[in-house]
Formats: C-alpha cells, structure tokens, sequence
C-alpha cells in the first residue's frame, strides 16, 4: 500500500497523478509548527508525515508540507516532500520558491496562517485546497497540485534509484 499523509485534496492529487495508481490518503499530525517558518522545519513536517504512514502500515509513505522561508529580509513560499518505505529509508525533496508580497509576510510574522491569510485575500475558505499561494500568486500558471507533482516525480525517481 502507498499512503500520503494528508486529506488534502490538491497534495492526494498530485501523488496519484505520478503514481498512477491506488493511493490510501491517512489525517496524519505533520508534528511541526501549523505554519512551518523555514525549509527545516518544512521538511521536517514532509518527513513526520511520510514517517506517520508507514506506522499506519504503508510501505511507502508520502509526506508533502507547505511552508515559507526567510531570504534576507524576503519571505518565500517554500514547499517540502518526503518518502518513507518500510525498510527505513527516506528521501526528500524541496520544489520551487517565490518570494511573498511584503503585506502576507506581515501578516505571518505577526502570527497568521497562510492559508487563512489566503482565505481571506481571496474570500475562498478552500483556497489551500484549491490553487493555493502559488496559484494566485502566478496568477494560475502553477497550481498547488501541479508544485507537488514536481516533488512527487523527484521523490519517486530517487527512490526508483534506489531500489533499483
């Protein structure tokens, strides 16, 4: 079984488009911060989250997390995966960055949630759901579906790697 730690529709998405197969979705804790603020700590929700599915019985996990980093004095979207199987071994991945509008990342250094933040923007409660950050911030171009996907392949294809 191949599992992700998420409900989220737009990251269950993603691992099936790649996989192309039967995936089981579990609500996992990512064991991190509701608004993870730096890429460790991003990745190391994608990791909790892999890890979680195995311990449910997946022999592959997959963990995906959102989250923003600092660069200099630029916040930036930033995004995490991780795959665990049910030997132990883990490989990660990070996608692509953009930096925030100065107006969101005031909003989450004073303690905000994106995805509430983007809710409100936007006035779609399902926002992070949907399109996400990335997909009003290029204007539709990239989903948050189509920048897990991207995570997704290289997660995979290293663990193809691997396994041989």
């Amino acid at each position: 079984m191949i599992a992700i730690g998420s409900k989220n529709p737009a990251k269950v998405k993603a691992v099936k488009q790649v996989l192309n197969q039967e995936i089981v979705s579990f609500e996992v804790p990512s064991g991190v911060s509701a608004q993870p603020f730096s890429d460790e700590e991003t990745k190391r929700g994608a990791v909790n989250r892999a890890k979680k599915c195995v311990e449910k019985g997946a022999e592959i996990g997959i963990g995906l997390e959102g989250g923003v980093t600092r660069m200099g004095d630029v916040l930036y979207l930033c995004n995490w995966g991780a795959l665990v199987d049910s030997y132990g071994n883990t490989f990660v991945a990070s996608g692509a960055k953009i930096p925030l509008p100065e107006s969101i990342a005031a909003a989450l250094y004073n303690g905000s949630e994106l995805g509430d933040v983007m809710a409100e923007l936007t006035s779609d409660q399902n926002v992070s759901k949907k399109e996400g950050a990335i997909g009003i911030f290029t204007n539709g171009i990239i989903s948050r579906d189509e920048m897990f996907v991207h995570i997704v392949k290289m997660l995979y294809g290293q663990y193809l790697c691997k396994m041989g």
